[in-house]
This record gives structure tokens, C-alpha cells and sequence, in this order.
């Protein structure tokens, strides 16, 4: 029997955005699809991961809930999913999904992390944000220059694919280890990323903290770079080194500055404590240090968020849109510098003061929470299960596994059948009949919430690999790799024009010309509040 849910119309939606008041508009496609077109401000939680996600990403549970689909019908399912199983109180569906969205007048856009990346043109639009071109930049190298190139991408990123020379020194660290990487003054220093976004608000960054050098971005980045025929390094491993007190004092006073013109709020011990108690508010915690930072030691109830990412990544970290955000670090550099951006971007935030490095007392990471799956989940051991694949009849047992396409394709236990589980019911019509099936992924995670729908749709033994693929490939069993069987088409991940190598110069052309059209989409769509100082 198909539930019914209260909907909600674009106008509805909109008027909310415009008033500032919070609502988490959600996209429960596959990201690929939800990357061909989406409202500005709609983040992705796919329907097949509400319950390992929803809890940490949408915090309070009476906050109001707008789900939608392009008519595969998940909307009304994860609906269901929110209300009965994971206790939120104020769920609707878009009236008309994504296509009622267009008819009514609704801007969309495509790719994703739009609002980030529209924001960083509308920067440059409005601040002049110098950039040099890679043409430009090859000739300083050629000459071995006096410069310094610094990518403020994650790390594995920039392990990828770099600029000759650059540096990993990830967004939020920037203002913190310029200048020791830069100590002339008279050194131009050039910020690169993948493609135009990074690059502009972390030079943009070094020149609002009154940084002496000059500082540019490197024009469409490392796209431009691939675009104007150069070659790319891959591997590279050149990190910033330790700043020294003087440097991070003086870091942490340019900061401040920066944040305190953006009108970021000051939050002390006893805010957290009030806003914990308030009802009708949702309230992020994040440490925007680095990831081993926060590993050592960070305050209770905060989570990892290195600032550069949260910045590029708020329709991932922060769903909610008129949600308060909470940022802390050891240093007053990184909070207040990421602050600064996220407050442009017309987000409540604030800057926890008052903590010293004994209150950062937890340790390791610090998962979200989770609803546990219901009801007994019969598992089977590795080396059970590979036992009984290699002695059983081959239509025994069919193993699906439910993880990533891309860890998939990197490997999977050999037979095992790709499946997307928001895509389950559709996906085991395409995998012969078996007598068992057997669930997996990295960790079986989500395989134990797959169970007792692929027991619903098959009737037959259901039983999940314990401990998933990683348990399989700790018992040195072997593996297998490629598409093999994809039951489900790879639609879990978008892949960007800029990823690995390979890519085509018109794809990477096609979404430059995209990012280069964000202002203009920003004006139609009207809702975004975003402030330039």
C-alpha cells in the first residue's frame, strides 16, 4: 500500500529560501542524475543511503523536509523511509518533482556543488580576483622564476593531478602557510585547483588577509593547464611545512580581521549549550583543522570538515539551508577564514573562542549517527562463503554487492553482481534466479539494510558477508576487477570532466564554459543571498 505524503510547491520552496527560514530540499537520486539538473540550493542523498546518512546530515528531526525524483518514483519511498523508520515529523514531496520545479519557473542547474561554485564566480565578477593564465605561468617556470604555486585541492586530489611545482596546501590552510612558503614578499604566489572555483576563493583569501605578495589564481586552473597543452604530474607529494608561532599569530590576527568584515558571530562554551536547547533550530559542528588534526583530539560532538572542502561542499556538509553553523579550530586561522566565506554565502555562522587544546579530548574518527537495521540479519563468514562458492552448484548463491561503482569496478569477489539498492527491485530481474543471495559491500554497512527487501522481493535465503569485501580481502581470498556484472547502470557517481586522466578537451572546455555561466543562473534563480565583501 502506497502512502500518501503532504507536498509542497515551488512557490512553497521558494518563499522559504527567500525568508531564510530552514528547509532541507533533497535530491534522492543517484548523484549522476541529480548532477543533470537540480534547484540551486537541493542537496543529493540518494533514497538506497537514507539510513546511513540522513541522522548526520539532517540533524533535527522536525526540521521541514522537501523530497524529490524526475518521476522514478523514490520520492514517496524515502518519504516513507524519513517518517516511519528515521522519526522525522515534517516530510513532504515537491509537487511534480523536478519537472514541476521547471514548469513552475524554477532555475536549475547542473554538475555539482552549484551554490559553491556559483558563488566563486560571482566573487571574481565582483572583486577582480587576479589570474594568470597557464601560458603565462609556463613561461615563469621556463624561466625558473622566483614563485610559488600552491593547490589548495584535498591532498589525494592534488596526488592525482598537479601544476609542475605546486604545493598541496588544501583552501582553509592557506592563509596559514602562505607566507611561510612565500616569505619574500616580492614572491608572486598563483592557487590552483582542478578548476576555477578553489582557485579563485583561495587566492581571493590570501589577498582579504593582507597578504603582501602578489597573489593571483591560475586561470580555469588545472583544466587550463591540460586545455593550453601542458603536461600534468601525477603523484606529487610536496606539503607545507610547520608555520612558526609568529607566523600563526600573525595569521590568526588577518583572520579574525576577515571574518569580523563578513559579520561572522563569536560563540562561546555556554552558546553550544543553548543552542543544543533550542527548539525550531538546526545547528552544524565542524572542525575545519585537518583530517590527521582532528583525528588526534577534538571536541565532543564536532565533526571533521576541513574548511577548503566545507566551503567548495556546503550542499553536502550542510543541507539544511538557514541552518547555524558552528566552526572551531586550535589556531584562530582556519575557523575564521572559512567562516568568512560561509557568512558571504548568507550562512548563519559562528566561531567558537574559548576552547583550549585540553577540551579537544576525543580521539579518532567520529562517525554520524546511524539507525541500526531491525530484526535478526543472518551473516556468513568469508571463508564460509567462499567455501560454499567453490563446492555449491553455480545458480546456488548469487552475491550482490552494494557498494560504490567505483570500488566495485576497482574490485569485488569474483561472480559478485553490481547493485545499486535504491535500484534493488529493478536490478534483481537481471541476475539469473538463485536459491541464496548473498549481500555485501566495504563493510556490509548497507548491505544490512538491503536485506530484508531483496528477503520481500526474491522469497529466498538472504544472508550478508560479515565484516563485507574488506573482511574478503583481509582473508586473502581472491578478487576480481572491471564491470563485470552490473545489474544497475553506474549512476551513483557523477564523474567529473577533471577526474584521472583521459578526459576529452571538449568535456573539459564544456564545463568551464558552464562554470563561466553561473552568474547569470544566480540572477535568474534569485534565491541565494550571497553577499561579496
Amino acid at each position: 500500500m502506497t502512502t500518501s505524503f503532504p507536498t509542497k510547491s515551488f512557490y512553497d520552496v521558494r518563499q522559504a529560501l527567500l525568508a531564510r527560514q530552514e528547509i532541507a530540499l533533497i535530491d534522492v537520486r543517484e548523484e549522476a542524475l541529480y548532477a543533470q539538473a537540480h534547484p540551486l540550493f537541493a542537496a543529493n542523498l540518494s533514497a538506497g543511503r537514507l539510513e546511513l546518512e540522513a541522522w548526520g546530515r539532517i540533524p533535527r528531526l522536525d526540521v521541514p523536509v522537501v523530497l524529490y525524483d524526475n518521476g522514478e518514483g523514490l520520492a514517496q519511498a524515502a518519504a516513507a523511509t524519513l517518517l516511519q523508520q528515521l522519526g522525522y515529523s515534517e516530510v513532504a514531496v515537491l509537487e511534480g518533482g523536478l519537472e514541476g520545479w521547471r514548469r513552475d519557473g524554477g532555475e536549475v542547474f547542473s554538475d555539482v556543488n552549484a551554490p559553491s561554485k556559483a558563488f566563486g564566480e560571482l566573487v571574481e565578477a565582483q572583486r577582480h580576483t587576479p589570474s594568470l593564465s597557464a601560458q603565462e605561468l609556463k613561461a615563469l617556470l621556463d624561466q625558473q622564476a622566483d614563485v610559488v604555486v600552491l593547490d589548495a585541492r584535498r591532498f589525494d586530489e592534488y596526488q592525482t593531478m598537479s601544476i609542475p611545482i605546486g604545493i598541496s596546501v588544501p583552501g582553509a590552510e592557506l592563509v596559514l602557510r602562505a607566507q611561510a612558503l612565500a616569505p619574500n614578499p616580492a614572491t608572486p604566489i598563483i592557487v590552483n585547483c582542478a578548476g576555477r572555483t578553489r582557485s579563485i576563493i583561495g587566492a581571493q583569501s590570501l589577498r582579504n588577509a593582507g597578504i603582501p605578495n602578489p597573489v593571483s589564481a591560475l586561470r580555469n586552473g588545472a583544466i587550463g593547464w591540460v586545455l593550453a597543452g601542458q603536461s600534468l604530474e601525477h603523484g606529487a607529494s610536496l606539503r607545507a611545512p610547520e608555520v612558526s608561532e609568529q607566523q600563526r599569530t600573525q595569521a590568526a590576527q588577518q583572520a579574525r580581521a576577515v571574518a569580523e568584515r563578513a559579520g561572522v558571530r563569536r560563540a562561546q562554551a555556554s552558546d553550544l549549550l543553548r543552542f543544543a536547547a533550542e527548539a525550531g533550530r538546526s545547528t552544524y559542528r565542524f572542525d575545519v583543522r585537518t583530517p590527521e588534526e582532528f583525528a588526534a583530539g577534538h571536541l565532543p560532538g564536532f565533526r571533521s570538515s576541513p574548511g577548503g572542502q566545507l566551503v567548495q561542499e556546503t550542499d553536502v556538509f550542510v543541507p539544511v539551508r538557514g541552518a547555524r553553523v558552528v566552526l572551531v579550530d586550535l589556531d584562530g586561522v582556519r575557523a575564521n577564514m572559512t567562516a568568512s566565506w560561509l557568512a558571504q554565502m548568507a550562512w548563519d555562522v559562528w566561531v567558537l573562542d574559548g576552547v583550549g587544546a585540553e577540551q579537544f579530548s576525543e580521539t579518532g574518527d567520529a562517525p554520524p549517527p546511524v539507525r541500526e537495521p531491525e530484526g535478526p540479519i543472518a551473516a556468513i563468514p568469508p571463508l564460509q562463503l567462499a567455501q560454499d562458492l567453490r563446492s555449491e552448484a553455480v545458480d546456488r548463491t548469487a552475491v550482490l554487492d552494494v557498494t560504490g561503482s567505483a570500488n566495485y569496478v576497482k574490485r569485488h569477489i569474483p561472480g559478485a553482481w553490481f547493485v545499486l539498492r535504491s535500484d534493488l527491485a529493478q536490478a534483481v530481474t537481471q541476475i539469473p534466479r538463485a536459491q541464496r543471495y548473498v549481500l555485501t559491500c566495504g563493510s556490509s554497512r548497507l548491505a544490512r539494510y538491503a536485506a530484508a527487501d531483496l528477503a520481500r522481493l526474491t522469497g529466498a535465503e538472504v544472508q550478508v558477508l560479515e565484516g563485507g569485501t574488506l573482511a574478503w580481502i583481509e582473508a586473502g581470498l581472491a578478487l576480481e576487477a572491471g564491470e563485470t556484472r552490473l545489474a544497475s547502470a553506474r549512476t551513483d557517481r557523477y564523474r567529473r570532466p577533471f577526474e584521472g586522466t583521459g578526459h576529452s578537451h571538449a568535456a573539459m572546455q564544456a564545463y568551464l564554459d558552464w562554470e563561466l555561466g553561473l552568474v547569470a543562473q544566480l540572477e535568474r534563480d534569485g534565491t541565494h543571498g550571497f553577499t561579496v565583501i
